[in-house]
């Protein structure tokens, strides 16, 4: 469709081999439905398989090629930059998330939000991964505050204003929102479909979720000393000893898990 493009869909794919055409298709499908101009960025995060074949020479694309693997928000993040939409859509590579769930996001955001983040009220995970996911979520709530309740869904709406007041690093992504709903943006939810992994495995590891863990002490500390420096002190001493907990919790897993 001609003329600038109103959305950009971007997605980050790592060893997607199986998944990626039929994701461009249903993309596309899901975006012409819209009638509206939109582009389309894939980012292969440093894929070993034939992620890149696959994607190579679908049209309407713009793929982004990483050397080596540097992780989901680093492909988010290099997809945004990209992008020249008004409305940035991200999601997953794994066919989990549905494009046609796209115009729900849409219109929610017509009521008057700046983002609206997906919920998988129905995840078609499995019981592990649906475990640590509640208890992330939990810890979620208690640290940062915010009103979400499915920050693992990659499917989310932004106005592209939005990512002019954040910086992306580590496992970040995935609490856009919140940073987004603390800095005074409108924040909204809809339920979306979550769709069983048919081709593939799942990316998702303990050394992940620590990075994530780490990732959501920052913003607990930015939230809590960002307008009350002088109050930083009272919280030194629980900070360094939750990020020296941090610390060895990774250097144990490291150890056992990774080597």
């Amino acid at each position: 469709m001609e003329g600038k493009p109103f959305l950009s869909v971007v997605v980050p794919l790592y060893n997607e081999e199986g998944n990626v055409k039929e994701l461009h298709k249903r993309i596309l499908t899901a975006c012409q439905g819209i009638g509206k101009p939109f582009e389309i960025i894939f980012v292969d995060d440093g894929s070993k398989d034939g992620t890149v074949k696959d994607a190579e020479g679908l049209i309407p694309l713009t793929l982004i090629k990483f050397r080596k693997n540097f992780g989901q928000t680093a492909a988010f993040d290099a997809a945004i930059k990209q992008a020249t939409g008004e409305v940035i859509i991200t999601m997953d590579g794994d066919l989990q998330n549905d494009p046609a769930d796209i115009k729900l996001l849409l219109e929610e955001m017509e009521k008057g939000y700046d983002v609206v983040s997906g919920w998988r009220f129905k995840r078609q995970d499995t019981f592990s991964k649906r475990f640590f996911s509640r208890g992330a979520n939990l810890l979620r709530k208690v640290l940062i505050q915010d009103k979400i309740h499915d920050s693992g869904c990659s499917l989310k709406a932004y106005k592209r204003e939005c990512f002019e007041d954040v910086d992306l690093f580590g496992e970040m992504h995935r609490f856009i929102p919140a940073i987004l709903e603390m800095q005074g943006y409108k924040v909204g939810e809809v339920k979306v479909s979550h769709h069983p992994r048919v081709h593939g495995k799942t990316k998702y590891n303990w050394k992940r979720a620590i990075k994530g863990f780490v990732d959501m002490v920052s913003i607990w500390f930015w939230r809590k000393y960002s307008n009350r420096p002088l109050h930083l002190f009272g919280g030194t001493g629980m900070l360094f000893s939750m990020s020296g907990t941090g610390v060895l919790v990774w250097m144990v897993v490291e150890k056992l898990v990774f080597h």
